[in-house]
């Protein structure tokens, strides 16, 4: 299989929503810009708009692997880029003794002893179609982490001190996603695109509904889509996400419910609004308001 880049920024949104993402025009446009000048794609955004699953949409619809580092505090290389396995290599040793042949320094720092972790496994790839890599949550990372990815970004190649660099014969495609919990840093930026990512519109929130939440209906999905839309005007520490949006019409659905009432409201809250705050500050404004002003929203 020759992997071809998409013809046009269409082909990109098309492709997507086969696969039940519905991306507006600017992040199909950055996703289609990647694919066409191989640069990694960093996105930014509120938890829960949708940046973890681009990658995981677009591995679907290219046919590509899609291999996921999870960042976290304190993660280094052994945990995201390779690691020797010693055990292997002390068998090795063994087997040498026992066969009293000389034992070669560099034969222990052989390709097969290398233990791949993500970072690596997309570099040193022989797939048809390049992998997608997921860097997932890299201002969870330090410093020294980030840092260390310039590398990897700017060349597509990583050196392992005891092997030698190890490159890229075709680049994987590269997601970065990003809460903000911290700043990324400029270094990091430059090697890659940027879309940020917002919460979708009501048109959009309640196309997503209806296409991740097919079993709920029309109704419902209009007064779920609207009073998302009026939590989000809130203020919330949390603001509901997309995906929590979906889960609150599945919820109230299971319900047997066909419209959202303030007592579907209160039994589901927890579905939509996960933290105490927040959902002391829903009370606080009314959920008779707040449905009214999502009827008005969406009619």
């Amino acid at each position: 299989m020759v992997w071809t880049v998409p013809a046009s920024v269409d082909e990109v949104a098309e492709g997507l929503a086969a696969h039940d993402y519905i991306a507006d025009e600017g992040l199909a446009t950055s996703v289609f810009l990647t694919l066409a000048l191989r640069r990694p794609l960093l996105l930014e955004g509120e938890a829960g708009v949708g940046k973890t699953e681009i990658a995981k949409v677009l591995a679907q619809w290219l046919g590509a692997r899609l291999i996921r580092l999870q960042c976290y505090d304190g993660i280094d290389s052994s945990q995201a880029v390779y690691e020797w396995d010693y055990a292997r290599q002390l068998l090795h040793l063994r087997a040498l003794e026992a066969a009293k042949r000389d034992i070669d320094e560099d034969e222990l720092y052989d390709r097969r002893f290398l233990i791949r972790r993500p970072l690596l496994s997309a570099i040193d790839h022989a797939d048809d179609v390049p992998p997608v890599l997921l860097i997932d949550e890299i201002d969870r990372a330090d410093d020294e982490f980030e840092a260390f990815l310039l590398e990897i970004l700017a060349d597509n190649s990583i050196t392992i001190p005891e092997f030698g660099t190890v490159q890229a014969d075709v680049p994987p495609i590269v997601i970065l996603t990003s809460n903000r919990t911290r700043d990324v840093h400029d270094a990091l930026k430059r090697r890659c695109l940027y879309h940020w990512i917002d919460h979708p519109d009501f048109d959009r929130e309640l196309a997503i509904v209806k296409l991740r939440a097919p079993q709920v209906g029309d109704v419902l999905s209009r007064d779920i889509a609207a009073t998302v839309m009026q939590l989000r005007d809130l203020s919330l520490y949390k603001p509901p996400g997309v995906a929590e949006t979906i889960d609150w019409a599945r919820s109230v659905a299971a319900l047997g419910r066909t419209r959202l009432d303030e007592a579907a409201v209160v039994a589901t809250l927890g579905t939509v609004v996960k933290y105490r705050e927040d959902q002391a500050k829903v009370y606080e404004t009314g959920i008779e308001s707040l449905l009214r002003s999502a009827i008005e929203r969406a009619s």
